[in-house]
């Protein structure tokens, strides 16, 4: 039967695309299908990764199955070695169009913003771009709205439905935007890194994956472009999403910007953490956007959370709220970061900071 987008009946299981570099899956993988799983379970459906590749180990594989995949598609070919747009989005149309799964999740990586248009475009359906937020059940959305919205949940009337809620920041992160694709499938989305949590693997769940090798159609007539070679550039990043601890800095170092950022810098060094900064400190080119924690920043979930500045605008918040130990330290006793902080220390930053430094190194020496 010829593939029917609108055929929504027809489609049904969660699949997340398991992105691999040279034979290596990616942590992203990990976090999707963390919450695939979860999606899955709500819809009572199976949720599938989805590999593409060129002798990919069968541990890799398995492990896929320890963070919640029922199963997984291994698309092995010489010509999916290396990532090509043309070959990736024709062999994973090629699948959706004989599986039929309901809702495809794609990492918002390099490859996945790539990727994802290219593949909803063929297949005729939608796609919601770097989610942050996804729902299918109703009342796990309301809940969802009671803490990240103004929206009066418990006077609005939701429609019942299964549809995936694709939530994601809107006009430069100052509105949330709540997608859905009611009329065709499958529904797809790219999910921002870092933004799911990874669920504690599961070993037991790794060894009964079912690894299924698909049939590969393709040659080089289906690929327009060579790639000649592949070049490696190291470019020093910070870590956010990896890091222990993170000392944001916000708008309070505006009075003296460099001492401000050397303060975090040294907070971060004592205490073994990065430096963080909010969108304010961004915008203004004080400070480089790898810093940026925040909706159209990275979400981060480390153990502790130092805020230096920050006012703790609901941007902000949404992508660091789920932090172990929040500390803020703000001259505004007022201000929403102290809503979400563990511990609030009301005074100016540039006084505070250097006494919490010397505590630190204080009791570090004690030990």
């Amino acid at each position: 039967m010829a593939f029917d987008s609108k055929d929504t009946a027809a489609f049904k299981g969660v699949w997340v695309f398991c992105e691999q570099r040279e034979g290596v899956i990616m942590s992203t993988s990990y976090q999707l299908l963390s919450e695939g799983r979860k999606l899955a379970n709500d819809l009572g459906v199976e949720l599938c990764g989805v590999v593409l590749g060129k002798d990919i180990k069968e541990d890799y594989l398995k492990a896929l199955g320890g963070y919640g995949a029922d199963k997984v598609y291994y698309c092995n070919h010489e010509l999916l070695d290396v990532y090509t747009t043309d070959a990736y989005t024709k062999v994973i149309c090629d699948l959706v169009e004989d599986k039929k799964p309901e809702i495809f999740l794609i990492g918002a990586t390099n490859i996945g913003r790539d990727l994802g248009p290219r593949c909803a475009a063929r297949l005729h359906t939608g796609l919601t771009a770097d989610c942050t937020h996804l729902d299918v059940d109703v009342e796990k959305y309301k809940a969802f709205l009671k803490t990240t919205s103004t929206i009066d949940v418990d006077n609005t009337v939701f429609e019942e439905n299964t549809n995936l809620k694709m939530t994601r920041p809107a006009f430069g992160g100052h509105l949330m935007a709540t997608i859905i694709c009611p009329r065709f499938r499958p529904q797809m989305s790219t999910v921002r890194p870092g933004v799911m949590q990874t669920q504690p693997y599961d070993e037991a769940g790794a060894a009964k994956t079912e690894i299924v090798n698909v049939d590969v159609k393709l040659d080089k007539s289906d690929i327009h472009v060579d790639v000649l070679e592949v070049k490696k550039a190291a470019k020093k990043l910070v870590d956010l999403i990896g890091a222990d601890v993170v000392v944001s800095v916000g708008r309070g170092i505006s009075k003296d910007v460099e001492g401000g950022i050397k303060l975090a810098e040294e907070l971060a060094s004592v205490l073994g953490g990065v430096v963080g900064s909010s969108r304010a400190c961004v915008d203004a080119g004080w400070i480089g956007a790898d810093h940026q924690v925040g909706q159209t920043g990275k979400t981060v979930h480390p153990r502790i959370y130092v805020a230096l500045g920050i006012s703790g605008a609901i941007q902000h918040l949404a992508g660091m709220q789920d932090s172990e130990c929040i500390i803020a330290v703000n001259k505004n006793e007022s201000a929403p970061i102290f809503d979400v902080a563990s511990y609030g220390i009301v005074g100016d930053l540039y006084k505070v900071t250097p006494m919490l430094i010397e505590a630190i190194r204080a009791a570090k020496a004690a030990k």
